[in-house]
């Protein structure tokens, strides 16, 4: 993993794997939102089965996919919910983070 902090709530990496999850919960992450739609690629790691680990670890999770076409109004708002409800630090991953970063941009308009 190449893990990328954005600031003290929020960081991004490339796409995890259920084992990276114990990891991920020793580095001090708290919740985690997962920017990738399920089977952009073959082989990738549906979220139900990353979502699974992370419930049994202690850690929330969300799944606001951004797709092709890009960061849209709904995902925007998935993100915005996700940071309100959930605790920090967070981790976003996609296939290589920057959809993450970018959503988390657009969101902090909204956010103030």
């Amino acid at each position: 993993m190449d893990i990328r902090q954005i600031n003290d709530e929020y960081s991004v990496t490339g796409q995890i794997l259920p084992s990276d999850l114990d990891q991920i919960k020793a580095l001090g992450f708290k919740s985690i939102v997962c920017n990738r739609p399920d089977e952009e690629e073959p082989g990738q790691p549906s979220f139900a089965e990353i979502a699974a680990r992370a419930k049994e670890l202690g850690l929330d999770i969300a799944h606001v996919p951004v797709g092709r076409m890009g960061v849209d109004a709904d995902a925007v708002k998935g993100m915005v919910d996700a940071l309100d409800e959930f605790p920090r630090p967070m981790l976003g991953y996609c296939r290589s983070g920057a959809r993450s970063t970018a959503i988390y941009e657009k969101s902090l308009h909204l956010r103030g």
